[in-house]
């Protein structure tokens, strides 16, 4: 390839990045309704914004709505407002809600950076996601900060997280939620808990990552997992569990001990244990279970 052509795939690389960069930049600028109330330096800012008659200031920013009883709009300093559009930020404040598709969030602040896409919200932050089809599990997650990227449907939240759906309780210092794939991902000693339901007893798992299908109902957690329910502990290198079918693999070094009755059952190297958590009964396959580990990633990975 010559000098010239080399030139010109660096020249088309370059014009597309800008493109890609200048869609995401236009995507991020935040638009407040016309309804809203405002005053400040029309030049320099900050604009104040307010809702007439007690009602709550609205805006958007790409798929996401904001809704506030009053927030602040700002430039960097040393740029003016009309042509910081794309670098300015905005604070909502007086309990602000969130909205983006079938998720809704809420806490006491919400910090937004168009620079980057992000909006913090913090002040006890919560949401929810609603299923999708009716009668599938309402998702429920509280955090100390949570962060939407406006970018894609990914919130993260950090700081004494919990997420629950349907019986099953998720404990952890960080979640990445995917909306998309209805995927959460959770890390920072993560702890599991299936409520007990009729003759089940309460199922508990710990490891060091947990993913959990929520849509699905499945759960796989790795790096030195724990399973216990009543009277046995089950280890290994990773855990899939059915919520569905009531029942769980447990794969690498996979051993359960019974204290009830004293009786132990140990996977073989290439194989795997098959749990029943609805019946309490652990047996070993010699034929491995190989865990989907692929629907468990999020979108990126």
């Amino acid at each position: 390839m010559n000098t010239l052509s080399l030139n010109r795939l660096a020249l088309l690389g370059s014009v597309l990045l800008g493109t890609t960069l200048a869609a995401a930049a236009t995507t991020r600028v935040l638009h407040f309704d016309s309804a809203a109330q405002f005053q400040g330096d029309l030049r320099n800012g900050p604009y104040s914004y307010s809702g007439k008659n007690g009602a709550a200031v609205k805006a958007t920013v790409n798929t996401v709505s904001i809704s506030a009883p009053r927030a602040v709009l700002k430039a960097p300093a040393g740029t003016s407002m009309s042509s910081a559009e794309g670098k300015r930020s905005a604070d909502f404040a007086g309990g602000v809600t969130v909205t983006r598709g079938r998720l809704t969030a809420r806490g006491a602040q919400l910090s937004y950076s168009e620079a980057s896409g992000q909006g913090v919200l913090t002040g006890q932050p919560s949401a929810v996601f609603t299923p999708e089809k009716q009668g599938d599990d309402v998702v429920n997650i509280g955090a100390s900060q949570m962060s939407l990227d406006v970018d894609n449907n990914v919130s993260t939240s950090t700081g004494d997280v919990q997420l629950k759906s349907g019986s099953q309780t998720g404990h952890a210092d960080k979640v990445v939620f995917d909306e998309g794939k209805e995927l959460g991902v959770l890390t920072g000693n993560p702890t599991l808990s299936r409520a007990a339901s009729g003759k089940q007893k309460e199922l508990n798992v710990v490891g060091s990552e947990a993913r959990i299908l929520t849509k699905g109902k499945l759960l796989y957690v790795s790096g030195k997992v724990k399973l216990t329910q009543g009277t046995i502990t089950t280890t290994g290198d990773a855990i899939y569990y059915d919520d569905r079918k009531n029942v769980a693999y447990v794969v690498g070094n996979a051993v359960s001990v019974d204290s009830k009755n004293g009786t132990t059952v140990r996977a073989r190297a290439t194989g795997a244990l098959e749990q029943r958590t609805d019946l309490a009964r652990v047996r070993s396959l010699d034929a491995g279970f190989q865990i989907p580990v692929a629907q468990f990633k999020l979108n990126g990975e």
